[in-house]
């Protein structure tokens, strides 16, 4: 399995649920940003599962040499890359700020992606699985840069399930929703509506398993967000959301 994003408290529990249940992976090919972190992670998983597993440092910011992964070869890719960055006003009219949202959360991302679902694409099989957002199904004043790079990765997403079908691969879109994370630590979360990493990454594996195309971690997310996106816009723009 190759993990994208191996620092995310839902990437690590989508990998203790999939040992848990019993699937074999040769190495688990763990891509960081926060290589120390990882190898904790690592290690976790050698002791617990004795999973082998091999660290990569991978900072999307940086300029990549994709031909340090040529060896690589997987039938399993989970992707959970992310960035909130800064919702506030002075975030939305810091460029820095804003270019790190869309970076890393999708145009640093997409030739990643690209690169292994080339791969995936020559094997012929194989699964993806892109955790995107609910914050891209409609742009809201609360975090719209944040959501409209997730809406840009949701699209890729369904585009690469169109292309790679008849290749005998299949792409997954999860949308979490709000989750009990570091990235959103301190935000004033609804409980009713926010999953644990474990609760999330049981749902991604139910998913997984019966290969579905969109996946909602909490199933109320779908109803809510159905609601969102079928407000009337001149109703919709003078709601604080």
């Amino acid at each position: 399995m190759i993990v994208l994003g191996s620092t995310s408290e839902v990437a690590q529990a989508f990998v203790e649920k999939a040992l848990q249940e019993g699937e074999k992976f040769e190495k688990i090919y763990l891509f960081t940003s926060n290589k120390e972190t990882t190898e904790r992670f690592a290690t976790h998983i050698d002791v617990k599962f004795l999973q082998q597993s091999e660290v990569i440092e991978l900072d999307l910011m940086k300029e990549i040499d994709y031909n340090r992964f040529d060896y690589i070869n997987s039938n399993v890719l989970f992707c959970a890359v992310g960035y909130l960055g800064e919702g506030t006003e002075e975030g939305l009219y810091d460029n820095k700020n804003t270019e790190r949202i869309i970076n890393i959360n999708y145009s640093k991302l997409i030739p990643v992606m690209n690169y292994f679902a080339h791969k995936f694409e020559n094997r012929r099989s194989g699964t993806i699985i892109g955790l995107s957002s609910v914050a891209g199904d409609r742009g809201r004043q609360s975090n719209f840069i944040y959501g409209s790079a997730k809406a840009a990765f949701t699209a890729y997403l369904s585009g690469l399930r169109n292309y790679l079908f008849d290749k005998k691969v299949h792409v997954m879109t999860v949308k979490p929703g709000f989750m009990a994370t570091k990235m959103t630590e301190g935000l004033p979360l609804n409980r009713k509506l926010t999953a644990t990493p474990k609760q999330a990454a049981a749902c991604i594996y139910k998913a997984f398993k019966k290969q579905k195309n969109v996946a909602y971690v909490l199933p109320v997310w779908s109803l809510i967000m159905m609601i969102i996106r079928n407000i009337p816009e001149f109703i919709f723009k003078k709601l604080k959301l």
